[in-house]
């Protein structure tokens, strides 16, 4: 049971992205194009590289803009299938939806905006060594996120506004940041839901640690985390690995720019044109924007609204 291709995926891509707007009000936030390849898809590749096959892909959001990435998985490498939520069922309600199509006693929850090469097999084996119900993997605290209390067993004790919360518990090793990759024994969401929104972390969580004292752990990791939250993290994101992979920033298909426009570190999605002399830097121009001949922007995210364009600064 420690090979992680036994384990079903449940990959989290039914949020409204919030953070991310603009750019979530055209595609769901797991639809966007990093480096030339969907945020989902390199989520299903990661997993599929892992031995992963099976997966379900929560969906309410621009749903279609992930389907038709996705399709039934089979161009991909893996098994894909959807639980529909007709109303947002977060964390905890939304995995208890799923749990009939996943099919198994354990899986893993991938969030839709993570990127982390997390070494699945160890935290498999981690999992199973330890009897946890949950095991999050997690890397050292940032001071922009809420944290996880654990103690030098590794054993979560609670969890944290930020980085503070730490004192006065016991034998703690520290707080770390949850990089939104965890495995679970499907036992965890009895008596949750499928029809009601609920949480897990600020919701069912604490409770089962309160019930049973050690059955939450984290898997610490050394993986590089990337957190797509918000459209300047987007852009960080897409920049990074394009570098790294050695690939142009994203053009999307259709597109007319101007000969003597100059577009620095953009990414520019399907059908954009820019006009003669045009200047955009560090900008994310969305399906069918029209940037104006001359026009400059910088740290923008550029929509169209009313068939007039809006930049929003980063």
């Amino acid at each position: 049971m420690s090979d992680p291709s036994r384990l079903p995926a449940l990959v989290l891509t039914a949020g409204l992205a919030t953070r991310l707007q603009p750019l979530s009000s055209v595609r769901a936030k797991a639809a966007l194009p990093v480096a030339g390849t969907p945020l989902v898809v390199r989520i299903l590749h990661w997993l599929r590289d892992a031995g992963v096959s099976r997966t379900v892909l929560n969906l309410h959001h621009r749903a279609d803009t992930i389907t038709r990435l996705v399709g039934d998985g089979s161009s991909l490498g893996v098994d894909a299938r959807y639980s529909w939520e007709m109303e947002i069922l977060g964390s905890a309600g939304g995995p208890a939806r799923a749990i009939p199509l996943l099919a198994a006693d354990r899986f893993l929850i991938v969030n839709g905006d993570t990127l982390a090469d997390v070494d699945l097999r160890a935290m498999a084996a981690q999992h199973i060594d330890t009897n946890a119900l949950v095991t999050m993997a997690v890397v050292d605290a940032d001071p922009r996120y809420n944290a996880i209390v654990a103690d030098d067993a590794g054993i979560v004790r609670g969890f944290s506004n930020r980085t503070s919360g730490t004192s006065g518990t016991p034998g703690t090793l520290g707080t770390f940041h949850f990089i939104g990759i965890q495995i679970v024994n499907a036992s965890v969401f009895a008596g949750v839901s499928p029809d009601v929104k609920s949480e897990t972390v600020h919701g069912i969580y604490p409770s089962v640690i309160a019930g049973r004292p050690g059955a939450i752990r984290i898997f610490r990791t050394q993986a590089e985390f990337f957190d797509i939250g918000s459209p300047r993290d987007y852009l960080d994101t897409a920049l990074t690995i394009a570098r790294r992979e050695g690939k142009p920033l994203d053009r999307g298909r259709g597109c007319a720019i101007a000969a003597d426009a100059r577009l620095t570190n953009t990414v520019v999605w399907d059908r954009v044109s820019v006009g003669a002399g045009a200047r955009l830097s560090e900008c994310v121009a969305v399906v069918r924007v029209a940037v104006a001949p001359g026009a400059e922007f910088s740290r923008c995210s550029l929509v169209m609204r009313h068939n007039k364009m809006v930049a929003t600064p980063f």
